[in-house]
């Protein structure tokens, strides 16, 4: 059989599995609770894979691994070891148990909830929503984009072609079965994530290019060796660790995975779950793309984010392989587009439709709105996806301003009853304008530089990082002073804290 036939015959394998997941959870997504946390019945593994498969889409494999590989040689591992350290190890174990337990405890389904009851402030709670729904956008469009150069080289068809299998497969999890389709088929969809990277090491490994590990290793670093890094790039590579490792602390998306675990028990095993599925998620799409400079002299046609398939290509891998990584690489997109879809579009139902425009709503009414905002979000994120805007820069905004506006406020708050609306307020703000230079810079003066760094534009993960750190400074110092000086906003709320069901405030309200 041609290898196109074998192709679109494992696509069409993974579309009809996709579309039987959404068919079969239908039935339990009737209301908006069971849309977005389900029962709160998820166990360690299909927790674990979730959260896995919604951090590593095609963006890593294609857009993250291609490009650090490429720049740093065999540095460009980094990335891959921190996320499963920082942005897996650590975050279950400083965030999952805690969240757990306050968002069970207050029948809290959103982040935009999270931050009302805790600072009783409605303006925080409507800010956090048009965060969330607007630079969400730009991130799930970086999805589309990091899955239509792998078609475009391996089966030569348009890449709306690609956009629209990825749309498509997405809106069946999201708007059939919500959270619980999206926890069925993100475990299933991690099990060929991790066939089908463990196959492609093996067989990258081995192609002509690298000539095994040893030989391999040694090749790349002396390449490595040869590529002259500066400081410069030092501390760009790790700006993008830090920023792909603790960006994630404050993702809500991230954060929802931990919303539905079942005990403290499926917590520890998690924990350790999700730090074993990134290393080898993360750390082999890393390792694949550090070995790039033995592929190619120059950069291929199309730029860095070609890379990848072009090494595919190049590794002459057997068909049946092809269409396993093909597979890997659209679940692992269409995992995070999903995720993406319902946090966004939940969230925007319940913290402002059913709380400013029509509080009547009905849970089941709400349900159905929510899906019909799933595609509506689907729609915009096809739209965005078709600028010429690169993968990197679009998940780097998003990430930037997610995880500075949100990711201080949201873990003070879990271990200090000290923090106030103010800080929170500072925190928040501070974190936002920190991280929106980039992405005002790109738009309208893509040229002006910041010194030896380059452009502002390309500076996402740069401004990033300094916008969490800035958040936290601000968070605190804010809390305090306020609290001094006994400003209405500096008052706590110790009753948060309170291991007792909160009726002050309902959480749809």
């Amino acid at each position: 059989m041609p290898k196109e036939g074998v192709l679109y015959i494992s696509i069409a394998v993974y579309a009809v599995m996709i579309l039987g997941i959404g068919i079969f959870s239908a039935r339990k997504s009737k209301s908006i609770s069971d849309f977005t946390v389900g029962e709160r019945k998820a166990n360690a593994w299909m927790s674990a894979f979730s959260y896995g498969t919604t951090y590593f889409s095609a963006v890593m494999f294609i857009g993250y691994a291609g490009s650090t590989g490429w720049k740093y040689g065999l540095w460009g591992v980094l990335p891959g070891i921190g996320n499963a350290i920082f942005g897996s190890l650590f975050a279950w174990m400083v965030l999952a148990k805690r969240t757990r337990e306050t968002t069970r405890r207050l029948e809290i389904k959103s982040m935009p909830q999270f931050f009302h009851i805790r600072f009783q402030s409605m303006p925080m709670k409507l800010f956090a929503v048009a965060i969330i729904f607007i630079f969400l956008l730009p991130y799930s469009a970086s999805v589309y984009k990091g899955l239509t150069s792998v078609c475009s080289v391996l089966l030569g068809i348009n890449e709306q072609v690609c956009m629209i299998i990825i749309a498509v497969a997405a809106a069946a999890i999201v708007i059939l079965g919500g959270y619980v389709a999206m926890l069925k088929a993100d475990f299933i969809q991690g099990i060929v994530m991790i066939v089908g990277i463990c196959l492609l090491i093996f067989f990258i490994v081995r192609s002509q290019q690298v000539g095994g590990i040893a030989v391999g290793l040694s090749a790349i670093a002396k390449k490595t060796s040869q590529l002259g890094l500066t400081a410069k790039d030092h501390i760009s590579l790790w700006a993008t660790v830090l920023m792909t490792s603790f960006g994630t602390w404050g993702l809500p998306q991230m954060i929802h995975k931990y919303y539905g675990i079942r005990d403290d028990k499926e917590v520890r095993r998690g924990t350790i779950i999700s730090t074993l599925f990134a290393l080898l998620i993360a750390g082999g799409g890393y390792f694949i793309g550090s070995l790039s400079h033995l592929f190619f002299q120059e950069l291929p046609q199309g730029g860095q984010d070609f890379l990848i398939p072009n090494m595919l290509l190049q590794s002459q891998l057997p068909t049946i392989l092809l269409g396993v990584v093909l597979v890997l690489l659209i679940a692992a997109s269409v995992s995070t587009l999903a995720s993406i879809t319902i946090t966004a579009s939940s969230t925007l139902t319940m913290d402002l439709v059913q709380t400013k425009i029509r509080p009547s709503m009905t849970s089941s009414h709400a349900a159905i709105f929510t899906k019909v905002l799933c595609g509506v979000f689907v729609g915009l994120s096809y739209l965005i996806a078709n600028t010429n805007t690169p993968i990197l820069d679009m998940m780097s905004y998003s990430w930037g301003i997610l995880s500075g506006s949100f990711l201080a406020p949201y873990l003070i708050t879990l271990y200090w009853k000290g923090i106030n609306r103010a800080g929170a307020w500072a925190g928040m703000l501070g974190g936002f304008l920190v991280a929106l230079p980039p992405v005002i810079f790109k738009l309208f003066c893509p040229t002006i530089t910041l010194g030896v760094l380059g452009p502002v534009a390309d500076m996402g993960a740069h401004f990033a990082c300094a916008s969490m750190a800035v958040s936290f400074l601000l968070c605190f110092v804010v809390s305090k002073i306020a609290k001094a000086a006994q400003w209405k906003s500096g008052a706590e709320n110790p009753d948060f804290y309170i291991k007792k069901q909160q009726p002050a405030v309902s959480a749809e309200a």
